[in-house]
Parts: structure tokens; sequence; C-alpha cells
């Protein structure tokens, strides 16, 4: 998930709009012209579109309304009806698609939209000519967040490709005597003991979340020789976990009972397990490299983060280029059924792009999908400096993401579960397998 630094923003933003609208009144596209609908201002109809978006904390909230407001000047004739989305793994989604109670617009994952596209809960965007204008804006080299393995579009990505890092209260390591960086798996440990021994929790992890178990799981993955990513694991005839995944599923153990996580990691939701690093009461903390800004604010310069431990220092020091983030398709998506569906895509690729240009300007991100050429209007994080300089120029690969549903959810279960006393490798490599053997034949 890891995102390229790229300064340039298209100004055809307006120009885009204008003829897009243009083609709504009346000689527009086909599609447009079938449904009858249309998106432009000028007492034209109002029309309100409900969207399923993250909306729980700066990161989320303040992007999404900066996109909502410059919709409004461009598209003043509709209105966004906010369905605040749950940290639940889209489950809610999810039942909305069984209910038959699509959001126009909604904000989702690969996995979620593969389910859906069988299910015919998405809007497959390959001829819209909202997709060609998205797609020439792209940054360079995260293609595979807008087009999907199979060759289709199903949604409009606002970040590059996000990754993730462990961050680390810099004064509670120093009061415990723990040397930075950590490069072994030996010094997690040892820091794990020691912070526990203080009466701090190691290591904080919302493991209520499967999805960022399996990162934490993917971060040991990418400091293992000989593989690229998840999608080694889904490989036509590959029956058995290949070597590097059950190292990384030993190491992820060992550290389990170090105890570098909390004893009720997997019932912790992100508001607990932040609250805990931000007040002092955990010295590290798993997330993506969004929560440079929530930690930032919170914790000032005390707050620094670390590259994934690898078992040396020569590995550590090979492993650098190797992000812990994959590019797989994602983002803002449409419903079908939506009764102003063709007015939706177009809000959909215009909320993807102000989301992402209120990234770049307003907090200085150049994790964005789309180039963005306007100025940078803040002080950026000195952690967030250091993925623009050291990380991203220097990044050699990102891992491969998985497509295949039913092995990413065993992964999901497999790796919650290693966070529970008594769970083995053995167990997890079992339950991988099993799965992988009935979907890789």
């Amino acid at each position: 998930m890891g995102k390229n630094y790229r300064k340039a923003l298209s100004l055809l933003t307006a120009t885009v709009l204008a003829l897009s609208l243009a083609g709504c009144g009346g000689g527009g596209s086909d599609k447009a012209q079938k449904s009858g609908n249309t998106g432009a201002s000028g007492g034209e109809e109002k029309i309100q579109l409900k969207v399923y978006a993250q909306h729980f904390d700066e990161d989320t909230a303040k992007p999404f309304d900066y996109a909502v407001a410059e919709l409004k000047k461009e598209m003043p004739n509709v209105e966004i009806i906010l369905d605040e989305a749950v940290q639940d793994g889209y489950q809610k989604l999810k039942t909305y698609a069984a209910t038959g109670n699509m959001p126009d617009i909604y904000d989702t994952d690969w996995a979620t939209l593969q389910t859906f596209a069988k299910a015919q809960n998405v809007e497959v965007l390959d001829d819209y000519p909202e997709t060609a204008e998205f797609k020439a804006k792209l940054n360079k080299g995260v293609e595979s967040k807008l087009v999907a393995p199979d060759g289709h579009v199903y949604a409009f990505p606002y970040p590059g490709i996000e990754f993730q890092l462990i961050y680390y209260n810099k004064e509670i390591f120093e009061k415990v005597g723990i040397q930075t960086p950590i490069k072994t798996y030996d010094q997690m440990i040892e820091a794990s003991n020691k912070l526990s021994a203080a009466g701090y929790i190691p290591m904080a992890i919302f493991a209520k979340e499967k999805w960022i178990t399996t990162a934490f799981y993917a971060g040991l993955v990418t400091r293992e020789q000989g593989t690229t990513g998840y999608g080694d694991l889904e490989a036509k005839g590959t029956t058995a976990m290949p070597d590097p995944f059950v190292r990384a599923a030993e190491e992820m153990y060992k550290l389990k009972e170090a105890n570098l996580f909390d004893a009720n990691a997997t019932n912790t939701n992100y508001d607990q397990a932040s609250a805990q690093f931000y007040s002092g009461k955990a010295a590290m903390f798993v997330n993506g490299q969004w929560e440079i800004y929530s930690s930032t604010e919170k914790l000032g310069d005390k707050v620094d983060w670390m590259y994934w431990p690898a078992k040396d220092e020569a590995a550590y020091e090979s492993g650098k280029g190797f992000i812990n983030g994959s590019g797989a398709p994602g983002g803002f998506a449409v419903s079908p059924s939506s009764k102003h569906k063709d007015v939706a895509v177009k809000v959909a690729s215009f909320l993807a792009q102000k989301y992402g240009e209120y990234k770049y300007t307003q907090l200085g991100s150049p994790i964005t999908a789309i180039k963005v050429d306007k100025p940078i209007t803040v002080e950026v994080p000195p952690m967030m400096k250091r993925i623009a300089e050291e990380v991203l120029p220097n990044a050699t690969q990102y891992m491969t993401p998985i497509n295949n549903v039913q092995i990413k959810n065993a992964i999901d279960d497999s790796t919650q579960n290693m966070l529970v006393k008594g769970y083995t490798v053995q167990q997890f490599v079992d339950n991988i397998n099993r799965v992988m053997a009935r979907e890789n034949k």
C-alpha cells in the first residue's frame, strides 16, 4: 500500500466537469440520455445521493467534508446524504447488499468489490467517460488501484498504494532503555520484555479488526526472502504455504509469546488501541501511514515510526525497500440500483479526486491516486517527510494483493487467531493450507 510521490495535479477538473455536465443536459452521453437524470445546476431537479463512507476521525472526516463542499460549488443541485461507515470489515455494507438497500455510492475494498461484482451489486465503470478521464490523471505506478486484475474498473480510488508502519513513543523507549531502531525479531522480543516489566503494553493493535492482524503478518512476510506477497498463496497448484509464510507465522507466534500484544487485543477496536498509544499506556502502535497525522497531533515530537524487523541486521537493511502494502483496487463505487446512476458515477469520481486533493494540499501526503499540482499549504509532519524523502524514492517492491476471497478470509481469521493464547503455528498453517488446497486445484 505505498504511494508514488509525484507532485502535479491536472487543472482539468473544472473543464472535465463542464463537459460532463453539458453531456447530461441533453445532447450528452447515451447513458445520461437513457437515465434522464442530470447532475448539473441551472434549474434542474434536486438530487439526493446516499454515500457510505468513513467519517470517524480527522483523517477521514476532513477530506470527505472538503470533497462534499467542493461538490456543492460544481453541482449545487446534488445533495450528499452521508451514511457513516462502521469499522466492521464492511459487514454493514454487505448487509445492505443482502437486503437490497445499497447506497448510491459507497467506499470499499477489493475483497468486497469482488463479492459485489459476482452479485451485481457494483456498477462496472469501464465505459464511462469519467473513467477515461480519471485514468489520464493517475500517478505513475498506481494503475492497480483503479483497474482490477480482471481488467474491469469498479471504483474510483483516492489514495495511492498505502502501507503499514510501526509507530513508537521515543520518550518511553528512552525511559525504559530501548535502543532504536529495532532491527531484528530478537531485539523486538527484548524490547517487549523490558516494556512489559516496566508496566507498559508493548504494542497497541486494534485486532478486533482482522485486516490489521493480516497487515502485521504481511510486514513480517515482506522480511522473509523469496516472496513477493500474498499473491503467492493463490497460484494454481499451490496447496501448501511457501516457507517464507511459515517462517513469518513462526516469528509472529514468538512475538505473541513475548507478550508484545495486550491479552485483550482481539477485543480491542481502533479508538481503544489508539487511546492506549496516545495516553502513554502503550509504547508502540501498528497502523497505516495515515496514522502519522493523528499521532503527531497527540504526541508531537515524541512519536516516530520504524521499519519492520527481520531475522538479522543484514536482512533488515536489504528489506527496507520492500513495502508492506499492495495496490489492490478500491475507493468510491456506485450501486447499479441507484436511481441516479449516471450522476452517481460523476459524483464518485469527483469525490475521489477532491479527497486526494485534500490529502495532498492540506496534509502534505504524497500518497494519492491522482496527480495534484496545487501547492501544499501546511507544514508537513516530520514522519511524512521521512516517507516522501526516505521511503517512496527507495521503494523496490510492494506486496502483490490476493484476489481469492476464500484464501483472504482464511488469512484474516488465522492472523487474528494468532494473537490468542494457545493458538499455534501448526493450527495457523493447517487452516490456510486446507483452504488453499480447495481453492488452488
